[in-house]
């Protein structure tokens, strides 16, 4: 029963992680493809009104992770899909750049429950963790990369306002299978996993001495903040590269999207497998310098071609993600876990919500290629970081 419960659970995380990307994106394709024509403002005029939201997904993710490790995790997980449901919802009712700004913003509060509380429950009891949270990311990734196709295709045959109702309901539905789940799914031997705080000090927290510890947090936390601009850069904007350079149809630019973004997302099952098996410095330092080389490339090439590279560099992207994750969970204790995510992701979406006004002004100003020269140096400043980390293994935490 307990494991049937446990497999479970996580198919709700991984659907969780889906919605989480794909409901913080729909606004970044509605707004390139259609609602700077209907509502007379530019690309980067419109697109500053997400930063609200995006704040809220990352100032709130602290809160949310102290309630769910004080409170419950299930209720917060509970709570963080009806309520993601309801605010996108909301969102295919305004009819102002104000408005829509508002909704975003209760879109984001709850959305950024997802990060810190459902990945401490990907991570609690395992041993090793690359290959889960891999796979988690791979459906959050798969969110990213549907917002883009699913939204484009709806705003050519129904309309932008669907973009938002269609997800929200899907939200609210999961939500409601997840509530059961807790309460009818679980016996008396499968209860919510609950923390012994002092058994769990009276162990070593990792094979690391403690200043090698503090490093390697300190690391995690600047690849983490440099790694939200380029997230945020790279998956808010290509959308717009595409349909700038390929001109074409906003349901072809959400294919073309949704090609690269899916392609990627399974460079995190690559990442997570290596992880776990090989030197994570070693792992690390090779998706930083990737990264740095393909946005230079990227800089030098236009069309069709600029596909190619956009495949290239989100492999990078999104396989860097699973490696602080997995950092995280190797050197923080299971009763720190949920505060301990919740830092690593209020500071990438702090950061995500800086980039989004970041992005319209270098756009306005300068172009995409400026945009992707900006990302090679920022790459490579996580290239330079990810030498500093110690080279003896780094074992997991209790």
């Amino acid at each position: 029963m307990r494991a049937n419960s446990r497999q479970i659970e996580f198919y709700y995380l991984n659907v969780g992680h889906f919605l989480d990307h794909l409901v913080m994106l729909i606004f970044a394709t509605v707004a390139a493809l259609h609602l700077s024509q209907e509502w007379g403002l530019s690309y980067g005029e419109l697109i500053p009104y997400a930063t609200p939201g995006f704040v809220a997904f990352g100032a709130c993710a602290l809160l949310s992770g102290w309630l769910a490790d004080k409170w419950s995790r299930d209720g917060m997980m509970a709570i963080f899909f009806i309520g993601l449901g309801v605010s996108t919802v909301l969102c295919g009712f305004v009819n102002t750049p104000l408005q829509m700004a508002v909704a975003l913003t209760a879109v984001g509060l709850f959305a950024s429950i997802y990060h810190p509380v459902g990945l401490a429950m990907v991570v609690q009891g395992r041993k090793n963790t690359g290959i889960p949270l891999a796979i988690n990311g791979v459906y959050g990734n798969m969110g990213v990369a549907v917002a883009a196709l699913l939204t484009g295709y709806l705003i050519d045959t129904v309309g932008w306002r669907s973009a938002f109702y269609i997800p929200g309901v899907i939200s609210i539905l999961a939500g409601v299978g997840y509530l059961h789940h807790i309460r009818s799914g679980r016996d008396n031997a499968d209860p919510e996993p609950r923390f012994d705080a002092r058994s769990s000090a009276a162990k070593p927290s990792a094979s690391l001495p403690k200043s090698s510890l503090w490093l390697v947090f300190s690391i995690v936390i600047f690849t983490t903040a440099i790694g939200g601009l380029v997230f945020q850069s790279t998956t808010f904007s290509l959308p717009k590269v595409f349909d700038e350079e390929l001109s074409t149809s906003p349901t072809a630019v959400g294919w073309y999207s949704f090609l690269v973004f899916s392609i990627a997302a399974f460079a995190q099952l690559v990442v997570g497998y290596l992880v776990d098996n090989h030197s994570i410095r070693t792992v690390f330092t090779v998706v930083a310098a990737m990264q740095a080389l393909l946005f230079a490339v990227m800089t030098q090439v236009s069309g069709i071609a600029s596909v190619a590279i956009a495949v290239g560099f989100m492999l990078f992207v999104f396989g860097q993600i699973p490696i602080n994750d997995v950092l995280v969970g190797r050197v923080v204790k299971s009763e720190w876990r949920s505060r301990a995510f919740a830092a690593r992701y209020i500071v990438t979406f702090s950061v995500m919500a800086s980039a989004i006004p970041l992005i319209g002004w270098i756009h306005g100003n300068w172009g995409f290629s400026a945009l992707f020269s900006v990302l090679a140096v920022s790459a490579l400043l996580i290239f330079m970081a990810t030498l500093l980390l110690p080279r003896q293994s780094i074992s997991a935490a209790n």
